[in-house]
């Protein structure tokens, strides 16, 4: 989860929302990435998303079969279908997004019956830091 704090501070020096993520496999790290949807102009590309396409990238494959996915932020909707769709093994995340989130939050979507693929979920890691970067970084902005 250090990791994923590293690019949540990396974004938000770059002036994105704090979130940052890691895949791993095995302990080691398959990619990382924090939010750019202001530097690339586009909707998607959260931190989740690009660390899944860079690790699915690096491994060759649209499956990460027994990767693990490290987030600063519980995912919204759209980071949870890519989750699921990706097979990811394991989700830790560290704070919960009542507002936003999908995971324990909102939909639920790995509650849903539809789910293709639902993830071991751990909420909580580094969740004091985690929330702080965000409270911090939209403190500065009011």
């Amino acid at each position: 989860m250090d990791r994923a704090l590293e690019e949540a501070r990396a974004a938000a020096a770059r002036g994105e929302t704090p979130v940052g993520a890691v895949v791993t496999r095995d302990g080691a790290v398959i990619a990382a990435a924090g939010n750019r949807p202001r530097e690339r102009c586009d909707p998607t590309a959260h931190a989740e998303i690009l660390a899944i396409r860079a690790a699915c990238e690096a491994l060759g494959s649209e499956r990460l079969v027994g990767c693990d996915l490290w987030v600063t932020l519980e995912p919204c909707p759209m980071c949870a279908a890519a989750i699921s769709f990706a097979r990811i093994r394991r989700l830790y995340f560290g704070a919960q997004d009542p507002k936003g989130g999908a995971v324990v939050s909102g939909v639920r979507l790995y509650d849903q019956p539809t789910c293709h693929h639902a993830p071991e979920v751990y909420p909580g890691f580094a969740e004091q830091d985690s929330a702080a970067l965000l409270r911090d970084f939209f403190r500065a902005r009011r």
